[in-house]
């Protein structure tokens, strides 16, 4: 395999020189150490001409340890790309939406993960259907629904759907003189659906990112602290970023997940756990954390993903 496009964010394309927290970062360098052709884009840069999906993209190329890209546009078939890695961030709205819609006239290579699996799984909604390694929750926008769900359990966490990076994530406790005003706002008053879940005490232990990769699980986990003024992980640093206890056998148990999240189309993805509790399934652009996971266990994680993604057996999947 030679020539690969990823598809990046807008902000991610802004700062793309260097930036050794992102994912694609990793897995940029590492394609074009190995000789391949990289190109990249943003979802703005598809487009269709009759039955064709096009893209306008630029060559990447390594600088010393950065990698960089040269300022012009070239005009591409999607088709002729070996591999395409889609992973524009969220929101997943109607710009995320039309651009997994381009990719359903793509015929020929492996994209990963498929835009079409990517539009069909919500990452907070879609989570139940792994009902038995979750917390118990509801997908609503009643009031009345919500309020007896915190009467039940006491405290709670309410979940936009299309959000990330714990954006709009609030707790609630029985009793809060918010609580009317909180459910009111996330619910677009009654008119807009929200996750809503038990709370789980251990968050202020931090929540630990389980990552998939085909059907297993990888044998490496971190732990991600809440920050100090928050209940959940809100801070990219190595502060806040610590090595998970989870050993190879616990992580294992999350293997039936991987398996079939990968028959859906999701090859890559970052499931997020607290207490042996499944909260949210990262599928859309999952980050492995691959700096920290590589300072930790003390490996290479970008080339066993590589190893896995360049494979010729995927390619025929």
């Amino acid at each position: 395999m030679d020539k690969i496009l990823f598809i990046i964010d807008k902000v991610e394309l802004k700062y793309f020189e260097f930036n050794n927290l992102v994912t694609n970062f990793w897995l940029i360098k590492e394609s074009l150490e190995r000789g391949c052709t990289v190109k990249i884009a943003t979802i703005s840069n598809l487009m269709l001409k009759g039955d064709k999906a096009y893209v306008n993209c630029y060559e990447s190329f390594l600088n010393d340890e950065n990698i960089c890209y040269k300022n012009t546009l070239t005009e591409e078939l999607i088709d002729k790309f070996d591999l395409v890695m889609f992973r524009p961030d969220p929101p997943v709205d109607v710009d995320y939406i039309n651009a997994t819609y381009v990719f359903d006239f793509v015929t020929n290579p492996t994209v990963i993960n498929s835009p079409c699996a990517i539009r069909d799984f919500n990452e907070k909604l879609h989570s139940l259907r792994f009902r038995e390694y979750m917390t118990d929750c509801i997908v609503t926008c009643s009031l009345k629904n919500i309020e007896k769900f915190l009467k039940e359990h006491g405290q709670i966490v309410l979940k936009p759907l299309n959000r990330c990076f714990g954006s709009g994530v609030m707790y609630l406790y029985e009793g809060d003189p918010n609580t009317r005003t909180i459910i009111n706002t996330l619910s677009s008053n009654e008119t807009t659906l929200v996750m809503v879940q038990k709370f789980i005490p251990d968050v202020n232990k931090g929540d630990v990112r389980i990552l998939t990769l085909g059907n297993k699980v990888l044998p490496y986990a971190i732990k991600k602290l809440p920050g100090k003024d928050d209940f959940k992980f809100n801070t990219h640093n190595d502060n806040y970023i610590v090595k998970s206890d989870y050993t190879p056998e616990k992580l294992a148990i999350f293997n039936p997940v991987a398996q079939k999240l990968s028959s859906l189309g999701i090859t890559m993805a970052g499931l997020d756990v607290i207490d042996g509790k499944i909260i949210e399934i990262n599928v859309t652009s999952p980050c492995y954390f691959i700096k920290e996971i590589n300072n930790l266990y003390n490996v290479h994680l970008e080339d066993e993903i590589c190893n896995f993604i360049l494979t010729p057996t995927l390619l025929s999947l």
